[in-house]
């Protein structure tokens, strides 16, 4: 049995046991010390599902040289598709911002705060969906149920170019309630296959392809769509919704197609390389999954503190985002006095600094090992972009922190990969999952909301809220660092690497949340 390097298996006492201990869900198995709480917790046999495939399957050695290999052909076979379809998502997030300036809002008819509602209904449906979703996901195969979303989405996608307003408001808040899936899921099939000191990089590779919907959406579908408007029956801002919903169908059915729903079910592996994935995540502490719903832990999630710190960063953080990007265009033609043209081209750097900023700064963690140190200077920098964007004179210096604020992305990543990897316990991760979202949620609700009608076209409200939240989500990534730190010297001075503790056999898979596990440490 292989365990973290600062537990190591001698400081275990073992406890063996067959697959027939599994058979009845609540069999007591062994009793532990919380190191949270100091109470007893009871292991039972409702494990994670990972933990029947090693009993069936047995162990194999980890062996570096064959598990870089397999790390290789797990990266080419999941991450082109997972970052294919964020960047799809993105582009049907932007394709309303993108609309806006060919015509939306001219043809519906919208004054006033009309416009800041359609990006305000999308968040309603986000909201109201989030707990049911993310049930569906803990029940139902993964990517299997994903799939259906993102089909469905894209038709409703597709819909957008035939209703006035009120019709319109209707399917933007549907979208929402269909969208919402994705991030979940790809968080839950980050942990499935990628160790700890992994999921940072694999999380900003998946996520940061916002920034290529951010290029593919303004520069290769809307700026073309309005270049050869004459040559189309139908208005620039209608096909905007029809390609990009087009699209999304097409990844929905490569999803169903080609992810699998755990590494056991990878069709790409062979059984060897199956057992290799289960015992390369042994680290982590957790596996793949359990589809009965704990009541304990779903407590245990609200009850964290974490979870709280999580929530905020998401809320403060995305106050800016839902305001830039439904009205990202609207401000460099109304504020900056770029054309319609430049103005979807000028979005093309933004989405480049966040791809391959966001990328590099994940990278980056392989030289210095704390994604909280290297989401913080990310979020200080986008910070800097805000205040030139919100506050400069200067055309081209508000522009080149339109840019820069592309950075802002990795706080959120770094928040995610904390949720792959710090978060265990499967009903516990699908909460503060949901927790989380519902905090994006509501900052993109708000975010439109700050650009006022009467403050057109420099919208001074807005900007102040886009700075003073930005700096609000940097003081919540430094006190999650300092949680951490706090939280692993207060076990490593408990004593619980130094004395036995009776465990399990397997006890990585046993479906222990982050506060039951004595073992647990938090990765920085």
């Amino acid at each position: 049995m292989t365990t973290d390097e600062k537990t190591p298996a001698t400081l275990l006492n073992v406890i063996s046991f067959t697959s027939k201990d599994l058979e009845a869900r609540d069999n007591v198995l062994t009793t532990i010390i919380s190191p949270h709480t100091g109470k007893e917790v009871q292991i039972t046999s409702n494990v994670d599902q990972a933990m029947d495939f090693v009993l069936q399957h047995g162990e194999v050695t980890y062996d570096k040289e064959r598990d870089r290999k397999l790390l290789w052909k797990i990266d080419l076979y999941l991450m082109p598709v997972m970052c294919l379809l964020y960047c799809f998502q993105f582009m049907d997030k932007l394709s309303n911002s993108y609309a806006s300036i060919l015509g939306l809002r001219t043809e519906l008819h919208m004054h006033g705060n009309m416009y800041a509602w359609t990006g305000t209904a999308f968040y309603l449906g986000y909201l109201a969906f989030e707990f049911p979703a993310v049930q569906l996901l803990q029940r139902f195969p993964v990517a299997k149920t994903v799939g259906v979303f993102i089909i469905t989405w894209g038709v409703v996608l597709c819909l957008h170019s035939v209703p006035q307003y009120a019709g319109f408001i209707a399917l933007r808040t549907i979208l929402g309630m269909l969208e919402l899936s994705v991030t979940p899921a790809f968080v839950i099939l980050t942990s499935q296959y990628y160790r700890k000191e992994e999921t940072f990089l694999r999380t900003a590779m998946w996520f940061a392809s916002n920034g290529l919907g951010t290029i593919l959406g303004s520069g290769a579908i809307a700026h073309s769509l309005i270049e050869h408007q004459a040559s189309y029956t139908l208005p620039a801002w209608k096909l905007v919704f029809i390609v990009t919903g087009c699209l999304t169908i097409g990844i929905g059915i490569v999803v169903i197609a080609h992810i699998p729903d755990t590494p056991t079910q990878a069709w790409f592996l062979t059984e060897e390389e199956k057992m290799l994935v289960v015992e390369r995540i042994r680290v982590n502490q957790q596996g793949f999954g359990n589809r009965n719903f704990k009541i304990h832990q779903f407590k245990e999630a609200f009850m964290d503190v974490k979870t709280w710190l999580f929530f905020f960063f998401a809320l403060a953080s995305d106050i800016p985002n839902g305001g830039i990007t439904n009205f990202g265009s609207i401000l460099l033609t109304e504020d900056l006095k770029y054309t319609v043209k430049e103005s979807l081209l000028m979005q093309m750097p933004f989405g480049a600094v966040e791809f391959v900023g966001c990328i590099l700064f994940a990278y980056c963690y392989r030289f210095y090992q704390s994604r909280m140190f290297w989401a913080a200077l990310a979020t200080t920098i986008a910070v800097m972009g805000q205040c030139f964007l919100a506050f400069s004179n200067n055309n081209k210096l508000a522009l080149a922190g339109y840019s820069i604020y592309g950075l802002s992305p990795l706080g959120f990543i770094c928040i995610l990969s904390s949720i792959s990897s710090n978060v265990t316990g499967h009903t516990k991760k699908v909460t503060v999952n949901a927790i989380v979202l519902v905090g994006y949620c509501v900052g993109n609700l708000i975010g439109p909301q700050t650009f006022l009608a009467s403050e057109a076209p420099t919208y001074k409200t807005a900007k102040i809220c886009i700075v003073a939240f930005g700096a609000s989500s940097l003081a919540t990534i430094l006190a999650i660092w300092f949680y951490y730190w706090r939280e692993n010297m207060k076990r490593d001075k408990r004593g619980y690497v130094k004395g036995e503790v009776d465990m399990i056999e397997n006890f990585e898979f046993a479906d222990l949340t982050d506060l039951e596990n004595p073992l647990f440490r938090y990765s920085m």
